[in-house]
């Protein structure tokens, strides 16, 4: 059997095929570093984010959930340092007027579309503009946030007076974050609206270097757990001079994709820069006191942040393959099952025999009751049927068949494997469920 290496224009034709991702407002002529989920998508990017929470959340008695709004106070942005610097640098050709970013050219002169020149680089603010009220004036002035990070540094104190908890403890938070980008590129990699996950765990200063190192520990569990290929993940330690300025170690876990080696998550020491930051901006006292040592501080800040798209686009990647050839060949995306957008597929063998539908009906229902993620499928013959299911991860596939009238079983094939087995249809929740 052979097997060909993924490209990246094999994952966009799949995804937009099989809706998992289309096009921002594609009817329209489409937007740039915007993309649609289709019900695939969703459901992928749901089983990602709520297998997160479970690990990191859920699981922990240390770690405490939030959901900060998007639009914040000004000042936030402010003392954060993003008004003043969060930007890249700008060049546009003389000639197209198209412009880029400055970083991510090799040539920094000429431009990469007609052969122009490329002017003096100018610095870019990132970060989405927007009024609050009735008047659009500098006393209105917003952003859409850029980051996750700062609506959980504001609730720190919240959080204090609501739990008392002990340090150290971690505050998480999943949504929606928004970045002007000079050129969004590389489908869902770099766009201008995406989703993060991402922990502010605070610490004593005493035993940075220990929390570090058992988050980096728990960065690799993740990757491995949620089926990213562990093989093409590699650690870059950025070293001093390119960090950012609050940040004493930073370590970026990347991933070799077709387009080359990019971030895929980042686990940083913040120090106390984001508290202390806050706490002057805002005139509020954010320091904290350690009940057993009786000292008071500002805590410092370990931070795993974790992209969704970025996950997504890894996993993608990781579970993609195409095996065999000719009439053999198949496209087939091998999800770790328990993140799989479906998790079953039932098929009558035929759909025009009355009874086969009804009994196919039955068990799709019945599964349907605890396992929501089951698909009804009777388009085609059971070939097309299988490879259909095989490009979009479905681990199993179920086929009511003439001789399910008569024993009660019926025949379970597996996607990775391709074997089929026959199963009670009284042992068949527990089948599908083992791997869940």
């Amino acid at each position: 059997m052979t097997e060909k290496s993924v490209s990246m224009d094999d994952i966009i034709s799949l995804c937009k095929r099989r809706g998992f991702i289309y096009p921002g407002s594609e009817i329209y002529g489409g937007m740039a570093g915007t993309w649609d989920y289709g019900p695939l998508g969703i459901a992928l990017k749901r089983n990602i984010t709520n297998m997160w929470w479970k690990i990191f959340v859920d699981s922990r008695d240390d770690i405490y959930g939030v959901d900060a709004a998007i639009l914040m106070q000004p000042k936030v942005w402010e003392s954060s340092g993003h008004v003043a610097g969060f930007s890249d640098p700008l060049v546009e050709c003389a000639k197209c007027k198209r412009r880029f970013r400055e970083d991510h050219l090799d040539d920094k002169t000429k431009c990469p579309d007609c052969g122009g020149s490329l002017g003096a680089a100018r610095q870019f603010n990132m970060m989405f503009k927007t009024h609050i009220g009735a008047t659009e004036d500098e006393a209105s002035v917003t952003y859409l946030r850029p980051e996750t990070a700062g609506g959980m540094f504001v609730n720190f104190k919240n959080i204090v007076d609501s739990f008392h908890p002990k340090l150290p403890f971690g505050l998480a938070q999943i949504g929606k974050a928004f970045r002007n980008e000079i050129a969004p590129r590389d489908f869902v990699f770099r766009a201008r609206e995406f989703e993060q996950m991402e922990i502010e765990y605070f610490i004593n200063p005493k035993y940075w270097e220990s929390t570090f190192e058992d988050w980096r520990t728990l960065m690799h569990g993740w990757i491995e757990a949620v089926g990213i290929d562990t093989s093409r993940v590699k650690e870059n330690e950025i070293p001093d001079g390119e960090r950012a300025h609050y940040s004493k170690r930073t370590i970026d876990f990347e991933f070799i994709y077709p387009f080359g080696q990019k971030e895929l998550y980042g686990l940083a020491y913040r120090t106390d820069f984001d508290l202390s930051a806050h706490a002057k901006g805002s005139s509020v006292d954010l320091s904290f006191m350690d009940e057993e040592t009786k000292e008071k501080f500002v805590p410092h800040v370990i931070e795993p942040s974790f992209g969704v798209e970025r996950t997504l686009l890894a996993i993608l990647l990781s579970a993609y393959h195409e095996e065999g050839e000719g009439d053999d060949a198949r496209a087939v995306l091998k999800f770790n099952p328990r993140i799989a957008p479906v998790k079953a597929a039932v098929f009558p063998l035929l759909k025009n025999k009355p009874e086969l539908v009804a009994k196919a009906r039955e068990i799709y229902g019945n599964l349907k009751l605890s396992v929501p993620q089951v698909m009804w499928d009777d388009n085609g013959n059971i070939g097309k049927r299988y490879r259909r299911q095989d490009e979009i991860g479905t681990p199993y596939c179920i086929t009511v068949d003439f001789e399910t009238l008569t024993d009660d079983a019926v025949t379970v094939r597996d996607r990775d494997t391709m074997k089929q087995e026959r199963v009670p249809i009284s042992n068949l929740l527990a089948r599908i469920t083992k791997d869940l």
